[in-house]
Protein backbone atom coordinates (compact mmCIF):
# COMPACT_ATOMS: atom_id res chain seq x y z
CA UNK A 1 0.00 0.00 0.00
CA UNK A 2 1.53 3.10 -0.91
CA UNK A 3 2.24 6.08 1.53
CA UNK A 4 0.41 9.41 1.53
CA UNK A 5 3.60 11.69 1.70
CA UNK A 6 1.43 14.99 2.49
CA UNK A 7 1.12 14.04 5.90
CA UNK A 8 3.52 14.95 7.65
CA UNK A 9 4.85 12.90 10.66
CA UNK A 10 3.36 13.46 14.37
CA UNK A 11 5.47 15.80 16.15
CA UNK A 12 7.20 14.41 19.25
CA UNK A 13 6.08 15.34 22.63
CA UNK A 14 7.50 18.24 23.88
CA UNK A 15 11.03 18.10 25.32
CA UNK A 16 12.14 15.24 22.91
CA UNK A 17 12.47 17.17 20.00
CA UNK A 18 9.09 17.36 18.94
CA UNK A 19 10.12 20.79 16.90
CA UNK A 20 13.28 19.14 15.33
CA UNK A 21 12.34 15.96 14.25
CA UNK A 22 9.43 17.28 12.66
CA UNK A 23 11.45 19.93 10.55
CA UNK A 24 13.90 16.74 9.34
CA UNK A 25 10.91 14.25 8.78
CA UNK A 26 9.37 16.98 6.42
CA UNK A 27 12.76 18.25 4.88
CA UNK A 28 13.01 14.04 4.32
CA UNK A 29 10.12 14.39 2.21
CA UNK A 30 10.35 17.12 0.13
CA UNK A 31 13.68 15.63 -0.55
CA UNK A 32 12.16 12.52 -1.68
CA UNK A 33 9.60 13.57 -3.75
CA UNK A 34 12.12 16.03 -5.65
CA UNK A 35 14.01 12.44 -6.12
CA UNK A 36 11.35 10.82 -7.48
CA UNK A 37 10.28 13.50 -10.13
CA UNK A 38 14.01 14.57 -10.54
CA UNK A 39 13.19 14.21 -14.55
CA UNK A 40 10.85 16.32 -14.71
CA UNK A 41 11.97 18.97 -12.34
CA UNK A 42 15.60 18.62 -13.12
CA UNK A 43 15.73 20.21 -16.46
CA UNK A 44 13.54 23.19 -15.25
CA UNK A 45 15.71 23.85 -12.70
CA UNK A 46 18.57 24.12 -15.63
CA UNK A 47 16.71 26.14 -17.38
CA UNK A 48 16.54 28.52 -14.67
CA UNK A 49 20.45 28.78 -14.08
CA UNK A 50 21.30 28.80 -17.59
CA UNK A 51 18.25 32.05 -18.18
CA UNK A 52 19.95 33.67 -14.30
CA UNK A 53 23.90 33.09 -15.58
CA UNK A 54 23.43 35.06 -19.36
CA UNK A 55 21.32 37.34 -18.09
CA UNK A 56 24.74 38.29 -15.50
CA UNK A 57 27.12 37.37 -18.07
CA UNK A 58 24.59 39.99 -20.65
CA UNK A 59 24.26 42.67 -18.20
CA UNK A 60 20.56 41.95 -18.23
CA UNK A 61 20.40 41.63 -22.54
CA UNK A 62 18.99 38.78 -22.03
CA UNK A 63 15.37 39.12 -20.28
CA UNK A 64 14.91 42.80 -22.39
CA UNK A 65 11.42 42.58 -23.33
CA UNK A 66 12.65 42.66 -27.27
CA UNK A 67 14.80 39.74 -26.64
CA UNK A 68 12.63 37.67 -25.04
CA UNK A 69 9.61 38.17 -28.20
CA UNK A 70 12.65 37.42 -30.67
CA UNK A 71 13.57 33.97 -28.23
CA UNK A 72 10.33 33.47 -28.86
CA UNK A 73 10.24 33.87 -32.76
CA UNK A 74 13.41 32.18 -33.32
CA UNK A 75 12.85 29.06 -31.90
CA UNK A 76 9.13 28.05 -32.19
CA UNK A 77 9.21 25.94 -35.53
CA UNK A 78 12.05 24.03 -33.02
CA UNK A 79 9.68 23.19 -30.49
CA UNK A 80 7.21 22.55 -32.96
CA UNK A 81 9.28 19.58 -33.85
CA UNK A 82 10.38 18.66 -30.43
CA UNK A 83 7.00 17.77 -29.77
CA UNK A 84 6.11 15.78 -32.71
CA UNK A 85 10.02 14.31 -32.64
CA UNK A 86 9.42 13.45 -28.15
CA UNK A 87 6.21 11.17 -29.69
CA UNK A 88 8.37 9.64 -32.24
CA UNK A 89 10.94 8.83 -29.18
CA UNK A 90 8.85 7.83 -26.57
CA UNK A 91 7.45 5.17 -28.93
CA UNK A 92 10.70 4.12 -29.59
CA UNK A 93 11.94 5.45 -32.93
CA UNK A 94 13.41 8.31 -34.69
CA UNK A 95 12.78 10.42 -37.30
CA UNK A 96 15.87 12.09 -39.34
CA UNK A 97 13.87 13.69 -42.20
CA UNK A 98 11.93 16.42 -40.32
CA UNK A 99 14.43 19.10 -41.62
CA UNK A 100 14.01 18.46 -45.04
CA UNK A 101 10.98 18.19 -45.23
CA UNK A 102 10.54 21.50 -43.09
CA UNK A 103 12.52 22.65 -46.31
CA UNK A 104 9.91 20.74 -49.03
CA UNK A 105 6.81 22.14 -47.62
CA UNK A 106 7.98 25.85 -47.34
CA UNK A 107 9.05 25.27 -50.95
CA UNK A 108 5.70 24.16 -51.87
CA UNK A 109 3.94 27.17 -50.26
CA UNK A 110 6.13 29.60 -51.93
CA UNK A 111 5.41 27.84 -55.32
CA UNK A 112 1.33 27.66 -54.46
CA UNK A 113 1.52 31.36 -53.19
CA UNK A 114 4.33 33.39 -55.52
CA UNK A 115 4.31 31.66 -58.74
CA UNK A 116 0.54 30.43 -59.10
CA UNK A 117 -1.51 32.90 -56.59
CA UNK A 118 -3.06 30.75 -54.58
CA UNK A 119 -4.82 32.24 -51.56
CA UNK A 120 -2.59 31.66 -48.44
CA UNK A 121 -5.22 29.92 -46.31
CA UNK A 122 -6.00 27.40 -48.81
CA UNK A 123 -2.15 26.78 -49.63
CA UNK A 124 -1.75 26.52 -45.80
CA UNK A 125 -4.39 23.71 -45.84
CA UNK A 126 -2.67 21.36 -48.69
CA UNK A 127 1.30 21.97 -47.10
CA UNK A 128 -0.42 20.47 -44.09
CA UNK A 129 -1.60 18.10 -46.34
CA UNK A 130 1.49 17.22 -47.61
CA UNK A 131 3.21 16.67 -44.76
CA UNK A 132 0.51 14.49 -43.29
CA UNK A 133 1.06 12.45 -46.73
CA UNK A 134 4.99 12.23 -46.35
CA UNK A 135 4.48 11.34 -42.77
CA UNK A 136 2.06 8.37 -43.45
CA UNK A 137 4.21 7.00 -45.93
CA UNK A 138 7.19 7.11 -43.70
CA UNK A 139 5.21 5.63 -40.91
CA UNK A 140 3.57 3.00 -43.52
CA UNK A 141 7.01 1.62 -44.87
CA UNK A 142 7.90 1.34 -40.88
CA UNK A 143 5.11 0.33 -39.20
CA UNK A 144 3.98 -2.18 -41.68
CA UNK A 145 6.78 -2.88 -43.51
CA UNK A 146 9.10 -3.06 -40.80
CA UNK A 147 11.61 -1.14 -42.06
CA UNK A 148 13.89 0.22 -39.81
CA UNK A 149 12.82 4.33 -38.70
CA UNK A 150 16.39 4.78 -38.94
CA UNK A 151 17.00 4.11 -42.53
CA UNK A 152 13.55 4.68 -43.77
CA UNK A 153 13.91 8.64 -42.32
CA UNK A 154 17.32 8.63 -43.68
CA UNK A 155 16.12 7.96 -47.06
CA UNK A 156 13.04 10.79 -46.52
CA UNK A 157 15.86 13.30 -45.58
CA UNK A 158 17.71 12.75 -48.70
CA UNK A 159 14.50 12.94 -50.42
CA UNK A 160 12.71 15.84 -49.36
CA UNK A 161 15.74 17.83 -49.57
CA UNK A 162 16.65 16.45 -53.43
CA UNK A 163 12.91 17.48 -54.25
CA UNK A 164 13.25 20.45 -52.60
CA UNK A 165 16.05 21.96 -55.01
CA UNK A 166 14.34 20.41 -58.08
CA UNK A 167 10.88 22.78 -56.39
CA UNK A 168 12.93 26.14 -56.20
CA UNK A 169 15.72 25.20 -58.92
CA UNK A 170 18.38 26.54 -56.44
CA UNK A 171 17.46 29.48 -55.51
CA UNK A 172 15.17 31.47 -53.00
CA UNK A 173 11.47 32.49 -53.57
CA UNK A 174 9.49 35.00 -52.61
CA UNK A 175 7.76 37.27 -50.53
CA UNK A 176 4.96 35.32 -49.55
CA UNK A 177 1.55 37.25 -49.10
CA UNK A 178 1.21 39.24 -45.50
CA UNK A 179 -1.75 37.12 -44.35
CA UNK A 180 1.41 34.40 -44.45
CA UNK A 181 4.22 36.38 -42.81
CA UNK A 182 2.14 36.58 -39.45
CA UNK A 183 2.15 32.99 -38.74
CA UNK A 184 6.19 33.98 -38.25
CA UNK A 185 6.53 37.23 -37.78
CA UNK A 186 2.68 39.00 -36.07
CA UNK A 187 1.67 39.84 -33.33
CA UNK A 188 -1.21 39.99 -31.09
CA UNK A 189 -3.96 42.90 -32.13
CA UNK A 190 -4.05 46.14 -29.11
CA UNK A 191 -7.42 46.25 -27.79
CA UNK A 192 -8.44 47.98 -24.94
CA UNK A 193 -7.88 51.74 -23.43
CA UNK A 194 -4.15 52.59 -23.33
CA UNK A 195 -1.99 50.98 -19.93
CA UNK A 196 1.35 50.96 -21.26
CA UNK A 197 0.86 47.31 -21.93
CA UNK A 198 -0.45 45.18 -24.49
CA UNK A 199 -3.79 44.56 -22.57
CA UNK A 200 -4.39 41.00 -24.69
CA UNK A 201 -1.55 39.78 -23.53
CA UNK A 202 -2.38 40.42 -19.99
CA UNK A 203 -5.59 38.60 -20.28
CA UNK A 204 -4.08 36.15 -21.53
CA UNK A 205 -1.34 35.70 -19.52
CA UNK A 206 -3.58 35.13 -16.14
CA UNK A 207 -5.80 33.41 -17.85
CA UNK A 208 -2.83 31.05 -18.03
CA UNK A 209 -1.90 31.06 -14.60
CA UNK A 210 -5.11 30.70 -13.81
CA UNK A 211 -5.40 27.31 -15.89
CA UNK A 212 -1.94 26.15 -14.76
CA UNK A 213 -2.74 26.47 -11.42
CA UNK A 214 -6.63 24.46 -11.83
CA UNK A 215 -4.82 21.77 -13.68
CA UNK A 216 -1.85 21.25 -10.95
CA UNK A 217 -4.35 21.74 -7.95
CA UNK A 218 -7.03 19.24 -9.64
CA UNK A 219 -3.92 16.61 -10.70
CA UNK A 220 -2.65 16.93 -6.91
CA UNK A 221 -6.15 16.06 -5.77
CA UNK A 222 -6.99 13.18 -8.68
CA UNK A 223 -3.11 11.60 -7.51
CA UNK A 224 -4.17 11.37 -3.68
CA UNK A 225 -7.69 10.30 -4.22
CA UNK A 226 -6.22 6.99 -5.44
CA UNK A 227 -3.16 6.77 -3.35
CA UNK A 228 -0.40 7.97 -5.23
CA UNK A 229 2.84 9.63 -3.92
CA UNK A 230 2.41 13.39 -4.38
CA UNK A 231 4.80 16.48 -3.37
CA UNK A 232 4.42 17.73 0.28
CA UNK A 233 2.06 20.63 0.41
CA UNK A 234 5.25 23.15 1.09
CA UNK A 235 6.99 22.03 -1.94
CA UNK A 236 3.94 22.09 -3.68
CA UNK A 237 2.80 25.62 -3.08
CA UNK A 238 7.13 26.37 -3.45
CA UNK A 239 6.42 24.81 -7.22
CA UNK A 240 3.17 26.76 -7.61
CA UNK A 241 4.82 30.20 -6.91
CA UNK A 242 8.13 29.00 -9.05
CA UNK A 243 5.19 28.53 -11.84
CA UNK A 244 3.69 31.55 -11.43
CA UNK A 245 6.39 33.76 -10.82
CA UNK A 246 7.74 32.45 -14.12
CA UNK A 247 4.15 33.12 -16.06
CA UNK A 248 4.16 36.81 -14.61
CA UNK A 249 7.33 37.79 -15.55
CA UNK A 250 7.47 36.00 -19.30
CA UNK A 251 3.68 37.81 -19.62
CA UNK A 252 4.52 41.08 -18.16
CA UNK A 253 8.12 41.33 -20.48
CA UNK A 254 5.80 40.53 -23.38
CA UNK A 255 3.11 42.93 -22.83
CA UNK A 256 5.44 45.70 -22.48
CA UNK A 257 6.86 45.20 -26.02
CA UNK A 258 4.84 44.51 -29.00
CA UNK A 259 2.53 41.74 -27.14
CA UNK A 260 2.33 37.44 -27.37
CA UNK A 261 3.33 36.50 -31.03
CA UNK A 262 0.66 34.71 -32.69
CA UNK A 263 2.89 31.91 -32.55
CA UNK A 264 3.09 31.38 -29.43
CA UNK A 265 -0.89 30.70 -29.65
CA UNK A 266 -0.41 28.32 -31.76
CA UNK A 267 2.62 26.31 -29.22
CA UNK A 268 0.38 26.88 -26.68
CA UNK A 269 -2.46 24.58 -28.23
CA UNK A 270 -0.03 22.36 -29.37
CA UNK A 271 1.48 21.62 -25.45
CA UNK A 272 -1.98 22.05 -24.84
CA UNK A 273 -3.45 19.47 -26.34
CA UNK A 274 -0.49 17.12 -27.07
CA UNK A 275 0.14 17.34 -22.85
CA UNK A 276 -3.45 16.10 -22.39
CA UNK A 277 -3.67 13.30 -24.86
CA UNK A 278 0.12 12.16 -23.56
CA UNK A 279 -1.91 11.99 -19.85
CA UNK A 280 -5.27 11.14 -20.52
CA UNK A 281 -5.98 9.89 -24.21
CA UNK A 282 -5.93 6.33 -24.50
CA UNK A 283 -3.48 7.08 -27.98
CA UNK A 284 -0.89 8.67 -25.67
CA UNK A 285 -0.40 5.75 -23.26
CA UNK A 286 -0.14 3.18 -25.96
CA UNK A 287 2.74 5.58 -27.64
CA UNK A 288 4.07 4.82 -23.89
CA UNK A 289 3.19 1.10 -23.96
CA UNK A 290 5.23 0.47 -26.92
CA UNK A 291 8.30 2.35 -26.51
CA UNK A 292 8.14 1.16 -23.06
CA UNK A 293 7.79 -2.78 -23.64
CA UNK A 294 6.42 -3.75 -26.93
CA UNK A 295 5.70 -7.06 -26.51
CA UNK A 296 3.81 -6.58 -23.37
CA UNK A 297 1.88 -4.04 -25.05
CA UNK A 298 1.05 -6.44 -28.32
CA UNK A 299 0.00 -9.13 -25.48
CA UNK A 300 -2.38 -6.68 -23.78
CA UNK A 301 -4.15 -5.97 -27.04
CA UNK A 302 -2.58 -2.58 -28.02
CA UNK A 303 -2.13 -2.38 -32.13
CA UNK A 304 1.41 -0.88 -32.00
CA UNK A 305 1.33 -1.30 -36.12
CA UNK A 306 -1.90 1.36 -36.40
CA UNK A 307 -0.66 3.75 -33.17
CA UNK A 308 3.67 3.42 -35.10
CA UNK A 309 1.40 5.12 -38.73
CA UNK A 310 -0.48 7.54 -36.56
CA UNK A 311 2.82 8.58 -35.11
CA UNK A 312 4.99 9.65 -38.19
CA UNK A 313 1.95 11.01 -39.52
CA UNK A 314 1.30 13.53 -36.57
CA UNK A 315 5.33 13.90 -37.02
CA UNK A 316 4.67 14.98 -40.55
CA UNK A 317 2.02 16.87 -40.33
CA UNK A 318 3.84 19.63 -37.54
CA UNK A 319 6.97 19.03 -39.86
CA UNK A 320 4.40 20.92 -42.40
CA UNK A 321 3.79 23.39 -40.03
CA UNK A 322 7.13 24.17 -38.73
CA UNK A 323 7.69 24.86 -42.57
CA UNK A 324 4.88 27.05 -43.04
CA UNK A 325 6.80 29.26 -40.05
CA UNK A 326 10.41 29.10 -40.77
CA UNK A 327 9.39 30.54 -44.48
CA UNK A 328 7.15 32.98 -43.12
CA UNK A 329 9.42 34.03 -40.61
CA UNK A 330 12.19 34.09 -43.14
CA UNK A 331 9.80 35.38 -45.94
CA UNK A 332 11.47 33.52 -48.32
CA UNK A 333 12.06 29.46 -49.16
CA UNK A 334 14.96 28.68 -49.63
CA UNK A 335 16.84 25.35 -50.52
CA UNK A 336 19.28 25.70 -47.36
CA UNK A 337 16.16 26.17 -45.13
CA UNK A 338 15.90 23.46 -42.58
CA UNK A 339 19.35 22.87 -42.42
CA UNK A 340 20.17 20.40 -38.77
CA UNK A 341 16.61 20.95 -37.46
CA UNK A 342 16.27 17.15 -37.39
CA UNK A 343 19.33 17.33 -35.03
CA UNK A 344 17.87 20.33 -32.85
CA UNK A 345 14.39 18.27 -32.55
CA UNK A 346 16.24 15.33 -31.60
CA UNK A 347 18.55 16.87 -28.56
CA UNK A 348 15.46 19.01 -27.70
CA UNK A 349 13.43 15.61 -26.53
CA UNK A 350 16.58 13.99 -25.09
CA UNK A 351 17.56 17.06 -23.13
CA UNK A 352 13.97 17.35 -22.50
CA UNK A 353 13.71 14.07 -20.32
CA UNK A 354 13.11 11.26 -23.14
CA UNK A 355 14.84 7.80 -22.62
CA UNK A 356 17.23 6.64 -25.66
CA UNK A 357 14.94 3.46 -25.42
CA UNK A 358 11.47 4.66 -25.62
CA UNK A 359 8.85 5.02 -23.18
CA UNK A 360 9.67 7.99 -21.20
CA UNK A 361 9.18 11.72 -21.84
CA UNK A 362 6.22 14.77 -22.19
CA UNK A 363 5.66 17.33 -23.83
CA UNK A 364 6.56 19.84 -21.69
CA UNK A 365 9.67 18.38 -21.22
CA UNK A 366 10.28 18.63 -25.53
CA UNK A 367 9.30 22.40 -24.42
CA UNK A 368 11.66 22.68 -21.72
CA UNK A 369 14.87 21.07 -23.78
CA UNK A 370 14.04 23.44 -26.69
CA UNK A 371 14.39 26.20 -24.95
CA UNK A 372 17.26 25.56 -23.32
CA UNK A 373 19.25 24.99 -26.54
CA UNK A 374 17.45 28.58 -27.31
CA UNK A 375 18.49 30.29 -24.72
CA UNK A 376 22.33 29.13 -25.25
CA UNK A 377 21.97 29.98 -28.53
CA UNK A 378 20.99 33.29 -27.92
CA UNK A 379 23.11 34.10 -24.93
CA UNK A 380 25.98 32.96 -26.97
CA UNK A 381 25.09 35.14 -29.12
CA UNK A 382 24.57 38.12 -27.55
CA UNK A 383 28.17 37.33 -26.02
CA UNK A 384 29.67 36.86 -29.54
CA UNK A 385 30.35 33.38 -28.85
CA UNK A 386 31.82 32.08 -32.09
CA UNK A 387 29.54 29.21 -33.92
CA UNK A 388 32.09 26.60 -33.54
CA UNK A 389 32.46 26.71 -29.74
CA UNK A 390 28.38 27.09 -30.05
CA UNK A 391 28.33 23.72 -31.47
CA UNK A 392 30.63 22.55 -28.40
CA UNK A 393 28.81 23.55 -25.83
CA UNK A 394 25.42 22.28 -26.99
CA UNK A 395 26.93 19.12 -27.59
CA UNK A 396 28.42 18.87 -24.48
CA UNK A 397 24.68 19.89 -22.97
CA UNK A 398 23.08 16.76 -25.09
CA UNK A 399 25.57 14.61 -23.39
CA UNK A 400 25.14 15.72 -20.30
CA UNK A 401 21.68 14.94 -20.25
CA UNK A 402 21.62 11.60 -22.02
CA UNK A 403 24.35 10.83 -19.21
CA UNK A 404 21.96 12.12 -16.64
CA UNK A 405 19.65 9.62 -17.96
CA UNK A 406 22.00 6.70 -17.52
CA UNK A 407 23.06 7.98 -14.28
CA UNK A 408 19.54 7.89 -13.46
CA UNK A 409 18.19 4.72 -14.64
CA UNK A 410 21.25 2.66 -13.01
CA UNK A 411 20.82 4.46 -9.51
CA UNK A 412 16.79 3.33 -9.40
CA UNK A 413 17.78 0.04 -10.80
CA UNK A 414 15.58 0.02 -13.72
Amino acid sequence: MSTDVTKVPAAVPPGKGGGSSSDEGLLQLMVGGLRRNMRQYGMLIALGLIVALFAVWTDGDLLLPRNVSNLVLQNSYILILAIGMMLVIIAGHIDLSVGSLTAFVGAFAAVLTVQHDVAWPVALVLTLVVGAVAGSVQGYLIAYLGIPSFIVTLAGMLLFRGLTEILLEGQTLGPFPDGLQKLGNGFLPEVGPDTNYHNLTLLLGFALLAFVVYQEVRDRKRQQEFALDVLPRNAFLLKLVAIAAAILAVTMLLASYQGAPIILLVLGVLVVGYGYVMRNAVFGRHIYAIGGNLPAAKLSGVKDKKVTFLVFLNMGVLAALAGLVVAARLNAASPKAGLNFELEAIASSFIGGASMSGGVGTVLGAIIGGLVLGVLNNGMNLLSVGTDWQQVIKGLALLAAVGFDVWNKRKSGS
